[in-house]
């Protein structure tokens, strides 16, 4: 695709993520959170607990404030009671949206939701609205120059559901969500760090968009994501440079 390269806009993402680490180890606070409460406190025996941890390393969270959070979810420690929500929605051109939050205010929450939406040319939909268009799952992601025979066969022996080729030469191993930790041992035990290693909502196809309405669509997806209590933003547009 033209204008477009994926492993440039991961190296641009991860800049940004740096430039707002504050916001990222409070959205990695609520994650750990939630997931020791529903998984209960031991990072073995929780995958989801397991990779909200593993990520806060990967965002150099300090220790004592994984434990804390840890505690708190798993009821040793008081806090804040999060609970996960989603909501879906459209963006320029009907492009899909999906909005995953955790709060602690359901009604505050929907209310800034639906603001960024309309007050950027976007509009919620109902639950379902845009769901079906995704794929959730496992996703890994390998920088070009890697041995595709043997990530293929670590991928596939772990229990992986596909590894795909992209145009510039980089590899996606995509999963089901249940079986991401166990894929996640194996590649990484066979010498594979992916560049981006997540549980996400994957569209099944893509809009390109360009010019004014990818800016607008930015617009869009910028004022989601800058919102407390979103998580993450999903979406089915293409946003080429």
């Amino acid at each position: 695709m033209a204008g477009h390269s994926k492993w440039a806009n991961i190296k641009h993402k991860k800049a940004a993520t740096d430039a707002k680490r504050g916001k990222i180890w409070t959205r990695l606070i609520k994650e750990i959170t939630v997931a020791a409460r529903m998984g209960g406190g031991d990072v073995d025996a929780n995958p989801r607990l397991r990779l909200a941890v593993d990520k806060a390393a990967d965002a150099n969270m300090p220790k004592e404030n994984v434990t804390r959070a840890v505690q708190r979810g798993s009821g040793t420690l008081d806090g804040v009671n999060y609970e996960e929500v989603r909501y879906e929605g459209y963006g320029i051109g009907g492009a899909a949206i999906i909005v995953d939050c955790m709060t602690d205010n359901r009604v505050r929450t929907v209310a800034e939701v639906r603001h960024a939406f309309n007050k950027n040319g976007g509009n919620m939909g109902n639950e379902g609205s845009v769901a079906f268009m995704f794929q959730h799952c496992g996703q890994f992601l390998f920088a070009p120059g890697v041995n595709e025979d043997k990530l293929m066969e670590a991928a596939l022996e772990a229990g992986a559901d596909d590894v795909v080729q992209d145009e510039e030469g980089g590899f996606e191993v995509l999963c089901d969500p249940f079986a991401f930790s166990n894929v996640k041992d194996a590649l990484e035990k066979a010498g594979f760090k992916a560049e981006v290693a997540e549980i996400i909502w994957k569209p099944a196809a893509e809009t390109v968009f360009t010019g004014e309405d990818a800016v607008k669509m930015q617009k869009i997806l910028d004022a989601l994501e800058n919102l407390d209590d979103v998580q993450a933003v999903f979406t089915n547009a293409l946003i080429e440079d």
